[in-house]
């Protein structure tokens, strides 16, 4: 079993992703004890001050000017908690719920919540069960942290609301945490707005779609290589000194990986002996790896804001070790209150990689348009039949894919460009985050479905092009892609199982594995 330590200076992306993911059990480094105990008696000592000081002896948002008596405060805790555990619609993935609760404990171990050790080992424990309480779809904007989705996993830690076992039953929690033999919180001062501050699910959701689109990337050089070699394409275009003198590092690494797939390719090259020769080819081919390797670059914007935030320690207020503040605790440190739970870092990247995919979910389902347009594909049968006419090969095929790629339009307004305000105004601008992570999940499940299509029309292409072979790297897709179930050219039959045994051999990276053992690792 894989083990996952938690210390006082944040995680790692393979972390969250083990964590998430692979069900990695999770530790507190003593480090982390040692930190948590020590931010502990800072609220501590403030708790037993007369002066009030935000979310250890006061309201919370909009009704931060009442003073809470300490005979209140710990019902003020569970309050928070219950009154905002608020979510609704359907569930949200299980990755995304254990990534979510990862990521709060994450800050928890840093030392600046406030929270006792014996809560962050609760919360600990309850990953290590493999309980996963139930998030809604519905209840955060961004600001003040993903508050409903995280007061859903508060509440389980409490022993309330419903979550779901190791074996897939969602039951109350209670029930689920006594079968596990844990014993649900009873929270303190500052505790409870303490586990619901942070961008822990937008970070998580953008983790993950790094991870996917990672992948994808990769899947879609390959793809395209496919393409080009199905449609008698030129590789010259691909060659490092054209990159070179346009030096985007996306560019020359998607360019990089589509030369590696096609070396050796004897389909390439042939665009001159046609009767109608072509001077270049068409810019959805042509132009592959400017437009993969902009959203390449993307991803390493992305990936660079997400380094940070996982580096961070998001909540509010926060315990630092020295300064100037309104309230001091135990040597000289403080409790301050910030705005680094608003989420605008995260949600804009988000929506930098939605507007990513779309556009190469876009340039794909042109080449997959070409191969089937006998007027542009160079040689091939109308879409790709086996006997045009009586057969309509795969016309409703690129239509799917077609579809597909208006909802990736549509995914890719962005969501961070709204902002709704909430709590009486005090919380008046917020980033909308979660909404950014939940349509990207979206949009990269679709992308995945677009290369698939492609996937199948270029194979196909590339089988009809009889006696010419191609580049031993594409012959090594098709037979693992025939391998995989997948059937190559021939009289019409039902599409669907193809398409979705294609779309779970994209997923699964098993078109990366099938090519990497010819042309190397891929950028």
């Amino acid at each position: 079993m894989h083990f996952v330590v938690l210390g006082t200076s944040g995680t790692t992306f393979q972390d969250v992703l083990d964590v998430a993911r692979h069900g990695a059990r999770v530790e507190l480094s003593p480090e982390a004890v040692r930190a948590l105990a020590e931010s502990r008696a800072v609220v501590d000592a403030l708790a037993a001050k007369p002066e009030p000081v935000y979310g250890v002896s006061t309201g919370f948002g909009a009704l931060a000017t009442r003073h809470i008596s300490p005979e209140l405060r710990a019902q003020l805790q569970r309050n928070i908690v219950r009154s905002h555990a608020a979510g609704m619609g359907p569930r949200v993935e299980r990755e995304v719920v254990r990534a979510l609760m990862f990521l709060r404990l994450k800050t928890v171990a840093s030392g600046h919540t406030g929270v006792r050790p014996e809560v962050a080992q609760t919360m600990a424990d309850v990953l290590n069960a493999g309980i996963t309480p139930v998030v809604h779809e519905y209840g955060s904007l961004g600001c003040s942290g993903d508050l409903a989705p995280l007061s859903h996993c508060a509440l389980a830690l409490m022993g309330e609301g419903d979550a779901e076992g190791p074996d897939g039953t969602v039951k109350p929690a209670g029930e689920l945490l006594a079968a596990a033999g844990i014993q649900p919180v009873e929270l303190r001062e500052k505790e409870g707005l303490a586990l619901l501050n942070g961008t822990d699910g937008m970070l998580g959701m953008l983790i993950m779609a790094l991870a996917d689109l990672d992948t994808l990337y990769k899947s879609a050089d390959i793809t395209a290589a496919l393409s080009l070699e199905a449609l008698l394409g030129t590789e010259k275009v691909l060659e490092p000194e054209l990159h070179a003198i346009r030096p985007h590092p996306g560019q020359g690494a998607s360019a990089a990986n589509m030369l590696a797939v096609l070396a050796g390719s004897g389909l390439t090259g042939h665009f001159q002996e046609e009767e109608a020769p072509r001077v270049q080819d068409a810019y959805s081919v042509r132009c592959a790896p400017q437009v993969a390797g902009a959203g390449r670059d993307t991803m390493a914007h992305a990936r660079t804001v997400a380094e940070r935030e996982l580096a961070s320690a998001v909540d509010n207020p926060v315990i630092l070790a020295g300064g100037t503040s309104q309230a001091g605790g135990s040597g000289g440190a403080q409790i301050r209150s910030n705005g680094n739970f608003h989420g605008a870092p995260v949600a804009y990247v988000l929506d930098f990689l939605a507007i990513a995919a779309a556009d190469l979910g876009s340039i794909a389902e042109r080449r997959t348009d070409r191969l089937l347009d006998k007027n542009r594909s160079h040689g091939l049968p109308p879409f790709l039949a086996d006997d045009a006419g009586v057969d309509s090969g795969l016309m409703i095929a690129q239509y799917t894919q077609a579809a597909l790629v208006s909802e990736m339009k549509r995914l890719a307004v962005p969501a961070s460009a709204d902002s709704i305000p909430s709590s009486a105004m005090q919380e008046d601008h917020v980033s909308m985050g979660w909404s950014a992570a939940r349509k990207l999940r979206t949009a990269i499940g679709n992308l995945n479905r677009i290369l698939a299509v492609e996937l199948y029309a270029a194979t196909r292409g590339i089988e009809l092009r009889r006696g010419l072979t191609p580049a031993p790297a594409s012959q090594a897709a098709i037979d693992a892609l025939r391998a995989a179930g997948v059937e190559g050219p021939g009289p019409d039959r039902f599409l669907a199982p193809d398409l979705a045994a294609a779309d779970a051999f994209v997923r699964e990276g098993k078109l990366v594995a099938a090519v990497e053992p010819v042309t190397g690792p891929l950028a």
